[in-house]
């Protein structure tokens, strides 16, 4: 009987059932205020929330973006007002409390074989030698894996997928607490998310795809991957994308259906670029991008108008003698 994956049947991290935030609360040491019979349905940072979410903030540049979210429930160090429905747990260390709730629900949990015996992997796919498949993995039908692979616990593999060797898909989301105000500046955020490959993806060799802090880093299906690409936490690539070698995406980056990047591109976090939008060779996006237009350049502007700038910049030395000669 085929297997088939359901893709997003489950969004990370979500808990399996409801959990009471007076639990919640009297669990990581907190004050309760606001709407105190509400039930959490999944921890989330503040790039992904959605409603019945927690979501923890420590700074006050962030207290009134972080209220006034999708979040239901937020960890916060300062007693403030509290919209209607909403609850907050007041604590001396937010990023603490968020921690130990991660680490709660989702603790480490080793693996000694290549393969997990929780992973599941669906009819007609091949798995080559010396790949790893970590716990509670899913990889659907028609799916061809090759050697040196490594697929982290929790991530989703569709139907007729490619994966070259050397690639890593979930690693660990390059995510930290900075406080510079303490020995270490920079803590690390346990990340809870996933990787999910959607169908009839091919994904190049040396890639790394890392996990979605406390939601899905998602590649959408038909994209296409070259050799040697980063893909950053919760990025979200849309179906028939295409990506050329050496390209780094970071986190947070929407691109929507259609989006070509070629060789070397640099992609800033929390953008988007738009459907079908093309980027040429070695440009560097630091904002968003409106679809169906070509870009070039660092920063990137619309590729006609960057070439016309450097055909004036080539003309320098010669305007430059003319005026000279005045």
């Amino acid at each position: 009987m085929q297997t088939i994956v359901h893709l997003h049947k489950f969004i990370y991290m979500q808990f399996s059932s409801p959990v009471a935030v007076s639990w919640i609360a009297e669990f990581i040491g907190a004050r309760l205020i606001g709407n105190t019979n509400a039930q959490a349905t999944g921890i989330n940072e503040i790039h992904k929330v959605e409603p019945g979410d927690l979501v923890f903030v420590d700074h006050p540049k962030y207290y009134d973006k972080c209220i006034n979210s999708a979040a239901s429930f937020i960890i916060i160090n300062k007693e403030t007002s509290v919209p209607e429905g909403k609850a907050l747990l007041v604590v001396d260390n937010p990023f603490d409390a968020y921690c130990k709730i991660v680490q709660h629900f989702r603790p480490f949990e080793p693996s000694s074989a290549m393969i997990s015996s929780t992973a599941i992997v669906g009819e007609g796919s091949f798995i080559y030698p010396n790949v790893f498949i970590g716990n509670h993995v899913r990889i659907g039908s028609n799916t061809i894996i090759y050697p040196n692979v490594t697929i982290m616990d929790h991530c989703i593999i569709g139907n007729n997928v490619v994966i070259q060797p050397g690639t890593v898909i979930g690693g660990s989301a390059f995510y930290y607490n900075t406080k510079k105000d303490r020995e270490v500046w920079y803590k690390k955020m346990p990340d809870c998310g996933r990787v999910v490959i959607e169908d009839d993806v091919e994904i190049g060799s040396g890639c790394t795809i890392d996990r979605g802090v406390s939601h899905d880093t998602i590649i959408g299906k038909g994209t296409r991957m070259d050799n040697m690409i980063h893909i950053g936490h919760d990025t979200v690539i849309g179906k028939n994308c295409l990506i050329a070698a050496q390209v780094g995406i970071a986190g947070v980056v929407n691109l929507e259906d259609g989006v070509t990047l070629w060789g070397q591109v640099g992609v800033s976090k929390t953008l988007t670029i738009g459907a079908n939008a093309t980027i040429l060779a070695q440009s560097g996006v630091g904002g968003d991008l409106k679809g169906n237009r070509a870009y070039f350049g660092s920063p990137v502007q619309d590729a006609r108008d960057k070439q016309k700038e450097l055909v004036w910049v080539k003309r320098i030395p010669e305007i430059w003698e003319k005026v000279m000669k005045k």
